[in-house]
């Protein structure tokens, strides 16, 4: 998750915003935006997902078989 939180944190601050303006943004509370930040594992998926869709990404299962082909 760590790699998440890096991602959505440097593309935010590209941006010039803070947690509070792209959770309002996004359309997530607060909350989400800090607990993707801080690489926290408890997340919901269908709200990492507005978050990423704000820089026109999706984050979704890939089978693992497939990586290692």
């Amino acid at each position: 998750m760590q790699n998440l939180a890096k991602f959505v944190k440097e593309r935010r601050k590209e941006v010039n915003l803070t947690q509070e303006e792209f959770a309002e943004r996004a359309g997530v509370a607060l909350t989400v935006i800090r607990k993707i930040e801080q690489g926290k594992t408890n997340l919901n998926l269908d709200k990492v997902n507005l978050v990423l869709q704000m820089f026109g990404h999706e984050l979704a299962p890939v089978n693992s078989k497939n990586l290692n082909e």
